[in-house]
């Protein structure tokens, strides 16, 4: 008889493990506030356990808005701590909200220090819903976790049978169950049953990166000020005198800021902030300018501002020189 695979699931609330008032509530199932910890989802998912011995963690249960640093931090330890306790561990799976699930996805991809397969998942149907995508996710991340190949890609998403590069990936709609894309480059590969992957991510991700999270109380403040018409740099100086080090503009494509703007950036890099551009526009890469470079901007490269700002303040643990901080935009 065929071993079952070990994975871990570690629960952290959002849709997929949300109870709403009735089978048709779909969008206003957070007034209920209930959502199952990690052992109530499986029991809600009975094919989870038949595809793998599926270890149950409790963590938090929670909508994904109010997961950030503190969070990250936590399932880096708990990740760690899994791998400690089973050393026959699969992968991990880690049940979460759609709303911030691509920025932790790739908080994670920076900072994590094991090497088995770590996939995030969720739903943009909570599971009492009529034809809930979440009992499907929850599986198919499940094997995804569980195959050997999906081990060295970093941590990967998956929802709607694709499996994304946690870099990669971005929100894109807020009902469609398509809505996690890769606009640039597209999927890695498919959950039709199978775990098929197409491609692989070429940046560098965990483990092995120097980015370690696990004792730090947080990380340095880093903001995004949003690109508009007339914007006149207000935001800017709001975030300097907030004491940020460091500030992610999401620019008009493809990389360019109202004048008044652009003048505010650059007088916060003058006085020592680190300052990225990046675009507003969803895909693409932004380039070094030579008027940004003149103004002391470094490039995001093809990042989204949410996750810039992610690789901005992990940057800034290790270095606040420029030229290094732009060499760790290239490489992750």
């Amino acid at each position: 008889m065929t071993r079952r695979p070990k994975v871990a699931f570690i629960g952290t609330g959002g849709t997929l493990a949300s109870i709403g008032r009735d089978s048709l509530d779909i969008f206003d199932y957070t007034a209920t506030d209930n959502r199952l910890v990690a052992d109530a989802v499986l029991d809600a998912v009975p094919e989870a356990r038949a595809i793998a011995e599926v270890i149950p963690v409790g963590f938090r249960a929670v909508t994904s808005p109010g997961i950030g640093f503190s969070d990250w931090r936590e399932l880096v330890r708990l990740c760690e701590q899994q791998v400690a306790e089973h050393p026959d561990l699969a992968g991990i799976v880690i049940g979460h909200g759609t709303a911030t699930l691509e920025e932790t996805a790739y908080a994670l991809s920076l900072t994590l220090t094991v090497d088995v397969p770590v996939v995030l998942v969720g739903s943009q149907r909570p599971m009492s819903a009529l034809s809930s995508d979440a009992p499907l996710n929850l599986v198919n991340a499940i094997r995804t976790a569980a195959a050997p190949q999906s081990r060295g890609r970093g941590v990967l998403v998956v929802l709607n049978d694709e499996i994304q590069a946690a870099r990669d990936v971005t929100k894109t709609s807020v009902a469609r169950l398509q809505t996690f894309r890769t606009p640039d480059f597209g999927i890695l590969g498919q959950v039709d049953g199978a775990v098929t992957y197409y491609r692989r991510s070429e940046r560098r991700h965990a483990p092995g990166t120097p980015f370690d999270i696990r004792r730090l109380d947080a990380l340095p403040r880093v903001d995004v000020s949003y690109a508009y018409a007339d914007a006149d740099g207000t935001a800017v100086r709001a975030f300097m005198a907030a004491g940020a080090r460091g500030i992610v503009s999401a620019g008009l494509a493809p990389g360019m800021t109202p004048p008044a703007e652009a003048d505010a950036l650059a007088a916060a890099a003058r006085a020592g902030l680190l300052v990225v551009q990046s675009t507003r526009a969803g895909s693409g890469a932004v380039p070094l300018t030579t008027r940004l470079a003149e103004r002391g901007i470094l490039s995001a490269d093809n990042l989204t501002p949410q996750k810039a700002r992610i690789l901005l303040a992990l940057a800034l643990t290790v270095t606040t020189d420029p030229e290094a901080v732009a060499e760790i935009f290239a490489t992750y």
